[in-house]
């Protein structure tokens, strides 16, 4: 069985940096981890791979060249190959121009399964994984819990609700995007991490996933950030006298001159 795992290298949450021109990330020279949630991914396709005893998995992601280290911190972990989607077309893409791009490499390289992290921490859309799956034409399930049964045909997981869980059959090729509570992600070995020196990294750009360059990056994304501010922290405070109900009437009356209300 051949699984895909869609990873993301995103900037560690302390060390974010907003370009004040162009309003998107700064990823040169800012510490970089892979997206958690993915790591929970790739842990579950391996253990998916180990238990079937055959098949491999792929791990993918969409990034300047820096990215490859991420694809090799998977492999590490025991990952079969890696594919590094890497063109100046796919700059400043949105989450739908990603996932066209994402799902044009997938259609490429052949899956019965794929996996991503339920969101990535750097935008927490939660869109990625589902619009790829629109894209591909597959079936998808969101915040799998657990992988209950893996058929050549099917697959049974549970789906994380908000009360409980609900349990869901799909046929196969599907896409799954996973939550923490799936598995605890293995550290990598040190025979992993020579294996991840060695090993080399698959390179794809605009021409070899076939993709219109009209619906890459910047020019294929129909949402554009606009402005990006911090919100100022006011620390002014007021104390109320007289009755509550006196309190009430003046808290109310301040709300709605401040269009709070």
């Amino acid at each position: 069985m051949d699984i895909i795992v869609c990873i993301k290298q995103v900037p560690d949450t302390a060390e974010i940096k907003i370009d004040p021109k162009t309003n998107t990330l700064m990823r040169e020279g800012v510490p970089s981890i892979i997206n958690p949630f993915d790591l929970n991914a790739v842990e579950e396709a391996l253990q998916i791979r180990d238990s079937l005893g055959d098949g491999k998995v792929t791990v993918l992601t969409m990034g300047p060249p820096q990215a490859e280290s991420a694809l090799r911190e998977a492999i590490s972990m025991g990952a079969d190959e890696a594919v590094l989607l890497s063109d100046r077309a796919f700059a400043g893409a949105d989450t739908w121009a990603t996932s066209y791009t994402l799902a044009r490499a997938i259609k490429q390289l052949g899956a019965d399964i794929v996996f991503c992290g339920k969101q990535a921490i750097d935008g927490d859309t939660a869109q990625v994984g589902p619009e790829t799956a629109e894209f591909l034409n597959i079936p998808h399930v969101a915040y799998v819990k657990k992988v209950e049964e893996v058929q050549k045909d099917s697959i049974r997981v549970q789906r994380l609700m908000d009360e409980g869980y609900d349990v869901v059959e799909s046929t196969v090729p599907v896409l799954l995007t996973v939550v923490k509570e799936l598995n605890v992600p293995r550290m990598p070995s040190l025979k992993g991490k020579m294996a991840a020196k060695k090993t080399e990294i698959k390179k794809m750009g605009m021409a070899e996933i076939g993709a219109d360059e009209n619906d890459l990056g910047m020019k294929g994304s129909p949402t554009q950030v606009r402005n990006i501010f911090a919100p100022q922290f006011k620390t002014e405070r007021r104390m109320l006298d007289g009755t509550p109900e006196e309190q009430v009437n003046f808290l109310v009356k301040e709300l709605k001159e401040s269009q709070c209300l």
